[in-house]
């Protein structure tokens, strides 16, 4: 699985980078390289090909070397300079052979090292991990054990040894494209999705070079539209891509590189909104992100809170390593911290992308032991996840991983699917990247903490109209947050991450209105199959405060035939009681009901008790008794008819409403 070796906006330059050495070699070598014992034709035949090695003549200049080798077979410069002009042209099995030939003379080691150097990277960027090995073991016995050349041979051979391991267990993994519909423009590529699932976006090259972000969605088959540019506001006639969508996909932040529209440095970090259909103007994510140095390959946590990215900035452990920055109530981010070890090397790392579940970071790093370049590695939380700690990364192996650069990797929610770009080699040059997919192997889903997404619509109860208004996800089993989010503003719309088991509770609060509590975990009935995932459906109709409207406090637990609150209430009764404290002039009832069976004077004293616990428990947290009245039903006001359990556990309920 590869991605463009060049792109402006985020991958690898590898190969670029290597040839350059090259260049810089064949600029001086006719002078650093004496040809003893080489009869004088030959090495007329070897300068006159160096010379044109050094004027970037390198097709040109191979017939020089071949007929020197010719006049002296055994001319180790020649095979060596050969093979570096047979790599410049993207003939790597043409080079192999010639290094090999090489390592074969009669020559000094030392005057050998080029060849042993060159034929075992290429026998690594080939994948040939079993022909390396015992190259580079020869290669090794040239150097001092503790010098700084044996620790970089043995670290190629590390790398040799675990790619002839991992070849030989590989994982089920069967990429296919995602979908014809998706090819636009020249390559597509660093494809990022919604939670859902349902809308993609995605970076496209053009023919002249541009990059724009693309985005679909998918149809009610399963395919997917034809893709259309993400927003006028945000692409231009410079480069933008490599973007990260919050969950609900109204968030994206995204790179764009030497931009007119004002940054710190070549490469900045940008953030853009959506409200119904339009996208903000973007705007530069500001000083504390952004630098003069190198800012890229972003990935945002689920709810848009949390940033990683790339950055070569000072404080790092190597060029390019990932940072994280944390975006605060009124929208600024703050201060990056470097992630640290054990992810960040002092070699480069690439690509962040931080799972929906907040537990799991997948990265690209050429610095941890894998199969070659950059590989894909996964890390998770460890318990002390106040600090951002993450664990030792692990290789996701064979054929996820492959000698090729691995640039980027999207898993979705669900642990069970993974979007990648996937570019062909055809004689060592590059070919159109494309967008595939593959089902995640058993061993990793198991280490993935899958997810689901929680999704509905907020209405004005009364009008009918939609609202925006904050919506907090809580843990019940430990009353901490899980994520807050905003429902659109136009739309009414919102989606949330849903963490896989237990008890949670939504709040659903807007200026002006009753808030809303609603309860649910993975085995409701609400649970719903939407296209390629499962998720939960949950609206909200808000009252408003001035209505008679009543609303059910759906997170209050008692046990059964008991009045006293369970620990799994005071969540609940801390938003009821700020909700008070923020509309100090309003009183409320908080009314009892139960459901038919049993005696009916006892489900009424029964639902008065569980009343006065309630108002009890909101004058301990401040609220004056003066503003809270305890009413008990009993079974005579049911919500709904009592014809089955479900039913009645409805009916089990305490509510509220403004006097």
């Amino acid at each position: 699985m590869t991605v463009p070796p060049l792109r402006r906006t985020g991958s690898g330059l590898h190969w670029f980078k290597a040839m350059l050495v090259i260049v810089h070699c064949a600029l001086c070598i006719v002078h650093s390289l004496p040809a003893f014992s080489q009869s004088k034709q030959a090495v007329d035949l070897y300068t006159k090909g160096m010379s044109l090695f050094a004027e970037r003549k390198a097709a040109e200049a191979i017939p020089f070397l071949q007929q020197a080798i010719k006049e002296s077979p055994n001319f180790v410069e020649a095979h060596i300079r050969l093979g570096q002009l047979y790599e410049f042209v993207r003939k790597p099995e043409l080079a192999l052979s010639t290094y090999q030939a090489a390592i074969k003379l009669p020559a000094d080691p030392a005057a050998l090292a080029l060849a042993y150097q060159g034929a075992s990277q290429i026998l690594l960027k080939l994948g040939r991990y079993a022909d390396a090995v015992p190259v580079l073991e020869t290669f090794a016995k040239n150097f001092p054990a503790q010098s700084s050349k044996a620790k970089q041979v043995q670290r190629l051979l590390a790398t040799a040894r675990y790619g002839q391991e991992a070849v030989l267990h590989p994982l089920s993994v069967k990429p296919k494209p995602l979908s014809e519909s998706l090819k636009v423009g020249d390559s597509q590529y660093f494809p990022v999705l919604t939670a859902d699932e349902q809308t993609i976006v995605f970076t496209m090259l053009k023919p002249d070079g541009d990059e724009d972000l693309m985005t679909a969605t998918q149809t009610a088959e399963g395919g997917w539209q034809t893709p259309v540019p993400l927003s006028t506001n945000i692409n231009t006639a410079e480069n933008e891509g490599t973007a990260s969508l919050s969950a609900d996909g109204r968030l994206v932040v995204f790179t764009a590189c030497q931009s007119k529209r004002g940054g710190f440095g070549g490469c900045d970090l940008f953030s853009s909104q959506k409200t119904g259909d339009t996208w903000s103007k973007p705007e530069n994510l500001g000083p504390s992100v952004n630098t003069r140095y190198y800012e890229s390959q972003p990935s945002l946590s689920a709810d848009g809170r949390q940033l990683y990215f790339i950055s070569d900035r000072p404080g790092g452990l190597g060029k390019r390593d990932l940072w994280r920055s944390t975006r605060s109530a009124n929208g600024d981010w703050s201060e990056p911290a470097n992630v640290g070890t054990p992810v960040n090397t002092p070699f480069d790392e690439a690509s962040p992308f931080l799972h929906a579940n907040g537990q799991v970071l997948f990265f690209a790093s050429e610095g941890h032991l894998g199969l070659g370049g950059y590989d894909l590695f996964m890390s998770r939380l460890t318990p002390d996840s106040t600090n951002h700690k993450w664990g030792e990364p692990g290789n996701l192996g064979y054929p996820i991983n492959t000698s090729e650069d691995q640039a980027s990797l999207f898993v979705a929610a669900n642990g069970n699917r993974a979007y990648y770009s996937f570019e062909e080699q055809k004689e060592g040059l590059s070919q159109k990247s494309r967008i595939y997919t593959f089902d995640l192997p058993d061993v990793l889903r198991q280490q993935v903490k899958p997810v689901n997404y929680l999704k509905g619509i907020v209405t004005d109860a009364r009008t009918k109209k939609p609202l925006t208004a904050s919506l907090d996800l809580i843990d019940l089993r430990t009353n901490q947050p899980v994520s807050r989010i905003a429902s659109d503003a136009e739309t009414g719309n919102y989606v949330a991450v849903l963490p896989a088991g237990g008890d949670y509770a939504l709040y659903v609060s807007a200026p002006g209105y009753l808030f809303k509590s609603l309860s649910f975990n993975y085995t409701d009935k609400t649970s719903t199959e939407t296209g390629m995932g499962k998720g939960v459906a949950l609206d909200a109709a808000l009252e408003p405060l001035g209505n008679a409207g009543k609303e059910t406090l759906n997170n209050l637990f008692f046990e059964s035939g008991r009045y006293e609150l369970t620990g799994k209430s005071r969540t609940e009764l801390e938003r009821l009681a700020e909700f008070l404290k923020t509309n100090a002039s309003t009183q409320i009832e908080i009314a009892g009901h139960t459901d038919d069976r049993g005696d009916p004077a006892a489900n009424l004293e029964l639902s008065k008790r569980r009343a006065q616990a309630v108002v009890g428990y909101l004058a301990k947290l401040g609220v004056a008794p003066t503003r809270l009245k305890a009413v008990g039903y009993g079974k005579t006001r049911p919500a709904v008819p009592n014809t089955s359990d479900e039913a009645r556990q409805r009916n089990r309920r305490i509510e509220w409403r403004v006097l």
